[in-house]
């Protein structure tokens, strides 16, 4: 089936839909509040869904620190030049003015679990009968030797979408001719697991158009990765001579930086560059491990609802999780956010639940409508969220599939986007 804005909400809609019950929470309690961390795929669709479908039943409450959302999914394009900004750019103001949702705009700053509370760094505390977090991504320090935070404006990370995206971009529109771009990309798990390569299409596509002398370095401390075939297909036709990648047999799983001499070390060779995007190691958002609910550096949940393994009245969505054969994308947050608030909606109001089922879809731009996918469905399990089947683009595919492909792609983010932000 071919994916557009209407279908993607329709068989979202269809999946998340539950028979309405009579509410199981007697007038002594008032309506049962939900407190939802992170305005992203998984959070703000979460927090939608649950106003939407509970008609008025949950008290729903949205902390987002942003005001203005940037998705990191089509943030690539916009490096590229196939998107401004502002069209990755999204608004809470529908879910606040339609949904009823309470927006608070402040950072997350302690969660009490015996109390059922959550601080807030402006002092408020918000009770809570279930708590949804999506905080994304933040990144392992020391991951890169020689790059931290306090280097990202020399180093950009941009794997956060907004300045870090802007930066990245006007540093590769500097670059002198014939300069050196380089990627450090990060290990395995990491959010979107073909971005980075889609990003280096797009620096690639930039820079054939403004400095085509330019040469583009990718350090990559893994053997092999998302698409990899339909990636260096597509950088061989299209930006031939232009990429090198550096895998681990070379030196790639090696690399330390330095920031204000604008090298990079891989292996004991260094190397002078341009532009350098480190995308370091990544866990789950801080607030996963401030509540004491990480196994490591991510946060195991139960696939039938999402619920945290660690506090049933938790439940975690999107790239902090550990969620078993499903990557970290926005596509999968969303899913996810669907039945973590059908299950939710079950609990408090009685509504009926049904089994869980995932589907994810990747998509990636490698030039001008040249478009290819990957993609699978899932069901939850007692030990994991397990893959059933899958599909991904293949080499050698005619232009007007692959444009086809894109143009998919296209709805699917007018459909995401309105899925999350009404």
């Amino acid at each position: 089936m071919k994916l557009n804005r209407r279908a993607f909400i329709g068989t979202g809609a269809a999946a998340a839909a539950a028979l309405q019950a009579p509410s199981v929470w007697g007038a002594a309690h008032g309506r049962p509040k939900v407190v939802v961390i992170g305005g992203g795929a998984g959070g703000a669709t979460a927090a939608r869904y649950l106003a939407k479908d509970s008609k008025g039943e949950i008290d729903v409450t949205l902390v987002e620190p942003s005001r203005q959302y940037y998705t990191c999914f089509f943030s690539n394009l916009y490096i590229g030049g196939f998107r401004d900004l502002s069209s990755i750019a999204h608004s809470y103001g529908t879910l606040a003015s339609e949904y009823g949702i309470n927006v608070v705009h402040d950072w997350a700053t302690g969660i009490d679990r015996d109390a059922k509370t959550v601080t807030l760094a402006g002092g408020a505390v918000l009770p809570y009968d279930k708590l949804v977090l999506s905080p994304g991504i933040d990144f392992v320090e020391g991951a890169v030797p020689g790059w931290d935070l306090s280097t990202q404006h020399k180093m950009p990370h941009a794997y956060k979408a907004g300045s870090q995206t802007e930066l990245l971009k006007a540093q590769i529109e500097a670059m002198p001719e014939g300069g050196r771009f380089a990627m450090v990309a990060p290990p395995n798990p990491y959010r979107c697991p073909p971005g980075p390569y889609e990003r280096v299409s797009m620096v690639a596509h930039l820079l054939k158009d403004i400095n085509p002398t330019a040469k583009i370095l990718v350090v990559d401390p893994k053997a092999n990765f998302s698409k990899q075939a339909l990636f260096e297909e597509g950088w061989a036709k299209h930006y031939p001579g232009m990429v090198e990648r550096i895998g681990p047999d070379f030196g790639g799983e090696n690399v330390s930086v330095n920031a204000d001499e604008m090298t990079v070390d891989i292996d004991g060779v260094v190397e002078k560059i341009d532009v350098c995007n480190v995308i370091p190691a990544q866990k789950a958002g801080r607030i996963c491990e401030l509540a004491g609910i990480n196994e490591g550096n991510w946060a195991p949940v139960d696939g039938h609802t999402m619920a945290s393994r660690m506090d049933e009245s938790i439940h975690v969505l999107g790239d902090a999780t550990n969620q078993g054969d499903m990557p970290k994308s926005g596509f999968s947050a969303n899913s996810q956010a669907k039945v973590a608030a059908m299950a939710i909606r079950g609990d408090l109001t009685g509504s009926k639940v049904f089994p869980a089922k995932f589907s994810n879809t990747c998509w990636s731009l490698i030039d001008t409508d040249d478009g290819v996918k990957v993609g699978a469905s899932y069901q939850a399990t007692d030990e994991k969220i397990a893959k059933v089947d899958g599909f991904v683009s293949q080499t050698g595919e005619d232009a007007a599939l692959r444009k086809a492909t894109y143009e998919e792609s296209l709805g699917w983010y007018a459909g995401i986007t309105s899925d999350m932000f009404g």
